[in-house]
């Protein structure tokens, strides 16, 4: 029987595609009648981010509180893995949801200590209304020279500092019930309560991300989500000073005709691949197969979650994201560079599962466990 593939170190993976595995097809490679040489393509074709919300979405709907210990402990672990976004707490009502309610303690340890990383950091904080928004304010302005601002991370001559910059996050929902369940208003209501989070972050000079919900099926309206609702919500966010729209397939319903269908609508809006991120649950095991459909489109922000982890409380039956330890091995499979240590990520993923009392839903990531010990290295 052949034995599994990774028995030679996971690390080395990276070079051994370089040698043997032709790069990922992308649009530049279709418009221009096939792939090009390394030499000609532009340095960051292959390069893709991988947001990590392990800490946030993956956490936020375990019954059994987490210790704040253990919270830290996992974003320090993740910090070091090359990972360069932590979605790491939410500002919202802890009656809501309770596993968040010591989000601000997170955000004074991110701020108060030199947590060790490879690459610049930048830590991801949902607020859905002003008043969350306020709170994390409070807590920046304690702290004013502890991280960076949105314009000194950009600065094309900036040398990185150390400091992590500090990202806000806004909810909306594709579908009026699902707006409704979780966030208590219609749409459009939301647009407005969000317009005012998004500009106050903006004020602060403060990097703003949105994500839509629901984007390929929604728990009470089913699989039929108007491409085109979501293309204008999306429009909204922009227009008010969103940098990035990440679109969640919140209960995993999406399929490749449909997240096809999805970004060709956005597309046809006049909504820049660079603006948008995918966030894919893995319900019904379909995440990489609509993953690889964004990547041929060009998208090149994916988020996922360690070990699987995630739920929603508002979408019954859903289940956890796509693992970042499934994401890690699939785009190194195709050629492209995440920068992500799968070793150590991996480590992560048996270890937080372990002690939160939940199974290690990444199949790569016990592969490779499985993999080092049959090959006498560290389990």
């Amino acid at each position: 029987m052949a034995r599994f593939a990774p028995t030679i170190p996971l690390r080395s993976l990276r070079c051994i595609h370089a040698r043997s595995i032709r790069r990922f097809a992308t649009a530049t490679d279709a418009a221009a009648g096939g792939t090009t040489s390394s030499a000609s393509r532009p340095s960051f074709d292959n390069r893709v981010k991988i947001v990590e919300v392990g800490p946030r979405d993956g956490l936020q709907n375990e019954k059994k509180a987490i210790p704040l210990a253990t919270k830290i402990d996992l974003i320090q672990r993740l910090a070091k893995t090359g990972l360069s976004t932590i979605e790491a707490g939410a500002f919202v009502s802890p009656k809501w949801v309770p596993q968040m309610d010591n989000s601000s303690e997170i955000l004074e340890y991110i701020l108060e200590h030199d947590m060790a990383a490879p690459v610049p950091m930048t830590y991801s904080f949902l607020a859905p209304n002003i008043k969350g928004l306020n709170n994390a304010n409070a807590i920046l302005a304690k702290h004013p020279a502890a991280f960076e601002t949105e314009s000194m991370r950009s600065k094309q001559d900036a040398t990185p500092s150390g400091k992590p910059a500090l990202e806000i996050a806004v909810f909306a929902a594709a579908t009026e019930a699902f707006s409704q369940k979780n966030l208590n208003c219609d749409i459009a209501t939301s647009l407005q309560r969000f317009q005012e989070v998004i500009q106050g972050a903006k004020g602060a000079n403060l990097r703003v991300r949105a994500y839509i919900s629901v984007v390929l099926g929604c728990p009470f309206e089913g699989y039929e989500v108007n491409p085109h609702k979501v293309a204008e919500i999306a429009t909204d966010l922009l227009e008010m000073g969103a940098d990035e729209i990440s679109l969640g397939d919140t209960t995993g319903m999406g399929t490749a005709p449909r997240t096809k269908e999805l970004l060709n609508c956005l597309k046809s809006a006049g909504i820049r691949n660079e603006d948008i991120a995918m966030h894919f649950h893995d319900t019904y095991g379909q995440a990489l197969v609509n993953t690889a459909v964004a990547l041929e489109h060009g998208i090149r922000t994916f988020d996922s979650s360690v070990g699987g982890l995630g739920g929603c409380p508002y979408s019954p039956g859903a289940t956890g994201n796509v693992a970042t330890e499934n994401v890690v091995y699939f785009m190194e499979s195709l050629g492209m560079d995440t920068g992500v240590d799968l070793d150590a990520v991996s480590d992560i993923g048996q270890w937080i599962t372990h002690e939160i009392g939940k199974p290690n839903e990444s199949s790569v990531g016990k592969a490779v466990l499985g993999a080092r010990t049959r090959t006498g290295g560290k389990a």
